[in-house]
């Protein structure tokens, strides 16, 4: 009876499949006579060995959002955001090439039967593609913006780029998440509960999913921690089964996001226990559990909450993945021929460096200020000139030569040309790195360091500027990442006497971890700390009479935590009077501003003004950097500002000369930021979030009601627009022309785009579209469209050069969608703006176009 009982279930695990596929049969018949014990392990991220299946142990929760991440030294591209700005598809699909070479090079440096810890698989849980509504959510800048087309057009070239040419064999899984109508805010997201509206799901927060699965062919989906309209998404039946499963055809499997399974029980209540919010996660269409709630899978099959046959369904589904990468059930592997070296390579850099210098959006260029002209004197300001966190983002790997803004702009300039001031912090009460003013050794900014291997040999000395390192699984040159000591001594020098405050920051291994570091510090030859740091930043209180100081710093690494940053909250107002001072010699200042992983980012510990557990409560400029900003614009010299940041941020413009946005641009940063202002790179990059001027001209950030949100439904004047992005040459449109038919076919928009400027240049040629009224009786919550974007194009054009430029516009992105959330185009006259950002915000032009026949209802 038992082997009927497991052969009806095998059978009902591939009964859904159209066709019989040869893979899921080779798993089904290997989980012939499997008990559900061994099968519930294998649908938990951190899955045990499995002799009996032939299948080592395995996690399968590997990252790679803008680089292979967590696992050390790997190619750190611009955090997504920044990746979004190049507005660059097949930009996209190379670096998605990168990341998953180095996951392979990494796996492949061990046998294919070796154990997998977190983070050495093959599944990778990227890319982000939810919609960027509000500038707040801190976790934003893993998203590719607030425009569905030019998220889900992004994300197909990534996860093209990640998977690889031959689905049958990926290069690796890739993972679209959050599904769905997930954005914040991260206090409370494991329970909150989302009422949008059938127009704004249909509309803004499915489309790029969908274009995810029907365009890019993801083989993986990860389902969000949140309800939406009273059922936790993981158990949503009506979005995974019938909307993801039914109607867009996926047949990959889908993983929960991590604990969301045991938040359908212990947040959301919608379950009892952890077999019945299994039951419900099963039946309602997740097939693996990122967690260990499925853990209890056989106590549900057991009590009659779900079937072994449904369990098995999501197991094949789950394993087959296993078997496609060619490292379970005796499948080809044809990816074992990239070798272990080929991880941070000369190409690989190289496009590390071109993704940063597309990702730079001049925004404000007045009076010419930029490019910069040779021989300038720099006086280079801001704590975010100089920090590695800025250039890495978050969910990043371990870069091998990273370059901060003012490395870049030294290696520019000169170091000779550049003065440098850290100025002030970045929010009141956030710590930021000790700068290299504050710190001396053989006299030379910094500390000496020193590094020894696990016997004490001295193995490399060296001059550190700061202390400010990421060790994730990784080392200084020639050191083993598994254990290694190192010592730094010298001077702290402070900016001036007062009280200020000191910290050490280690962050710490949360999982796999067999033994944390060791740190201990002294000042003034006087202990203030000494052992582990636990799991929290340490601070220490001092007063200073301005008088140099003797520091001494150590490190024992013993392979699992992080990294080290030596931090501090200098003296009120000491830091922005050395800038004033550096200023005054300086031809132009470089004010290198925004925000940080430390203060936006994904459930943080951290509650500042302006900032709460990750999530920003204001969009404006912190105070102390709008503060010193306008200090320095007092001075009457020239004022670039730069803004290293994840999200929009609000500033007077009059307080700058030039506006760039540099985004957290990875380990090129620093070189593409020095390349862009002196005019060795063109600045090409455009928004791809709207820069509000105001954080009241923002709803509610927990309304998720798209009315008055994105560009397409925003009413006000922003600051910077959606699209928007300066060249130091100039554009020309002309001789628009449009081909359209019936309602059911694409529309070819085409213009004649000149370069009328002196320079080299890449513009991005942008169309959108305002489709015919609908005569209906409003609705006060109902979002009304501006316009949308319909379609773009990256053109590069030799000054005085011309092209005509031709974009097939989808009907799906002609359409609107009413409040029933049916998706329909219009018959009738629709305008299209063609042009260099949204209409009148730049050079382009106007065209009208009809479409015949009836009104054509799309697809779900």
């Amino acid at each position: 009876m038992r082997s009927l009982l497991v052969s009806t279930a095998l059978c009902l695990a591939l009964s859904t499949a159209a066709h019989a596929d040869p893979v899921e049969e080779k798993v089904a018949a290997a989980l012939k006579g499997v008990s559900l014990e061994r099968k519930a392990a294998q649908l938990q991220n951190t899955a045990p060995a499995d002799p009996g299946l032939g299948l080592p142990a395995y996690d399968w929760w590997n990252e790679g959002l803008h680089g292979l991440a967590r696992n050390g030294v790997a190619t750190v591209f611009p955090q997504a955001i920044g990746l979004a700005a190049t507005w660059d598809p097949a930009l996209m699909e190379k670096v998605g090439t990168v990341i998953s070479t180095e996951a392979r090079a990494r796996f492949n440096a061990h046998p294919v039967a070796a154990d997998r810890r977190i983070y050495q698989g093959l599944t990778i849980w990227s890319p982000n593609i939810n919609i960027f509504r509000d500038p707040r959510w801190g976790r934003g800048q893993e998203t590719y913006g607030e425009d569905p087309l030019l998220t889900g057009t992004l994300a197909v070239g990534f996860i093209k780029g990640l998977q690889g040419p031959d689905l049958a064999h990926p290069r690796v899984i890739a993972t679209a998440k959050h599904l769905a109508v997930h954005s914040g805010p991260e206090a409370g997201r494991d329970s909150f509960d989302v009422d949008p509206s059938p127009q704004d799901l249909e509309w803004t927060y499915l489309p790029a999913f969908r274009m995810a699965v029907t365009q890019g062919h993801a083989l993986s989906l990860m389902c969000a921690y949140n309800s939406i309209a009273g059922t936790p998404a993981c158990a949503n039946d009506a979005l995974l089964n019938q909307r993801v499963r039914k109607d867009w055809g996926f047949t990959g499997f889908v993983v929960s996001d991590c604990d969301a399974i045991g938040n359908i029980w212990q947040f959301h209540h919608h379950a009892f226990d952890a077999a019945e919010a299994s039951a419900a996660a099963i039946r309602g269409g997740t097939d693996f559990n990122c967690g260990s709630a499925y853990g209890a899978l056989p106590d549900a099959v057991r009590r009659g909450l779900v079937s072994e046959g449904e369990v098995d369904r999501a197991l094949v589904r789950s394993l087959s993945a296993r078997a496609r990468l060619g490292i379970a059930f005796g499948q080809p592997n044809p990816w074992a021929r990239i070798k272990p070296a080929q991880v941070d390579t000369p190409d690989h850099r190289a496009l590390a460096l071109e993704a940063a210098r597309k990702a730079m959006v001049l925004v404000q260029n007045e009076g010419g200020v930029l490019p910069l002209k040779p021989g300038v004197k720099l006086a280079v300001i801001g704590a975010n000139a100089d920090d590695l966190a800025v250039l890495e983002g978050n969910y990043h790997g371990t870069a091998a030569a990273p370059v901060t803004p003012l490395d870049g702009l030294r290696a520019r300039f000169g170091a000779d040309h550049v003065v440098y001031a850290q100025g002030s912090v970045l929010a009141e009460g956030a710590p930021v790195v000790l700068p290299e003013t504050a710190l001396s050794a053989g006299g030379k900014p910094g500390l000496a360091g020193e590094y020894r291997d696990a016997g004490g040999k001295l193995v490399l000395a060296r001059q550190d500027r700061r202390i400010d390192f990421n060790f994730t699984r990784a080392a200084p040159q020639g050191l083993d990442p598994q254990r290694f000591s190192a010592r730094w001594t010298g001077t702290l020098v402070p900016p001036g006497p007062g009280a200020w405050r000191l910290a050490i920051d280690a962050p710490q291994c949360w999982k796999d971890c067999h033994r944390h570091d060791d740190v201990a510090l002294w000042l003034g030859g006087k202990p203030l700390h000494a052992g582990p740091l636990g799991n929290a930043r340490v601070e220490f209180a001092l007063d200073s009479d301005g008088t140099p100081q003797p520091i001494r710093l150590e490190l024992d690494h013993y392979g699992d935590d992080e990294g080290l940053r030596l931090l501090w909250l200098p003296p009120a107002g000491a830091e922005e009077a050395k800038a004033l001072a550096v200023a005054k010699d300086a031809d132009v200042i470089v004010a290198v501003l925004g925000l940080s992983p430390d203060l936006e980012g994904e459930a943080l510990q951290v509650q500042v003004p302006g900032f709460v557990g990750g999530d920003r409560s204001e969009i404006e400029l912190p105070r102390p950097q709008a503060d010193l900003l306008a200090r320095l614009r007092a001075t009457g010299k020239p004022v670039v500002a730069v803004l290293a940041t994840g999200s929009a941020v609000a500033m007077d413009p009059a307080l700058a000369d030039a506006v760039v946005v540099a985004w957290y641009p990875g380990q090129a940063g620093g070189t593409a930021l020095a390349d862009t202002l002196a005019g060795a790179s063109n600045p090409s990059g455009r928004l791809p979030v709207t820069f509000y001027r105001r954080t009241t001209d923002l709803p509610a950030f927990v309304d998720y009601g798209m009315k008055e949100r994105t560009y397409r439904f925003f009413s006000g004047k922003p600051l910077w627009g959606f699209g928007h992005g300066l060249s130091y040459t100039r554009f020309a449109y002309s001789a628009p022309a449009v081909k359209a038919g019936d309602t059911a076919a694409p529309v070819t928009l085409s213009v004649r785009l000149q370069n009328v400027g002196a320079l080299a240049g890449e513009d991005v040629v942008q169309a959108y579209v305002v489709p015919p009224a609908v005569a209906h009786e409003a609705v006060f919550t109902e979002p009304v469209l501006q316009h949308q974007l319909a379609g773009f194009a990256r053109v590069n054009l030799a000054p005085g050069t011309m092209q005509t430029v031709t974009l097939t516009l989808d009907p799906r992105n002609l359409a609107v969608v009413d409040r029933r959330g049916t998706r329909r185009v219009l018959p009738g006259t629709y305008k299209a703006w063609i042009g260099d950002g949204q209409p009148e915000d730049g050079p382009g032009t106007w065209v009208s176009f009809t479409l015949s026949g009836q009104a054509q209802e799309m697809p779900k």
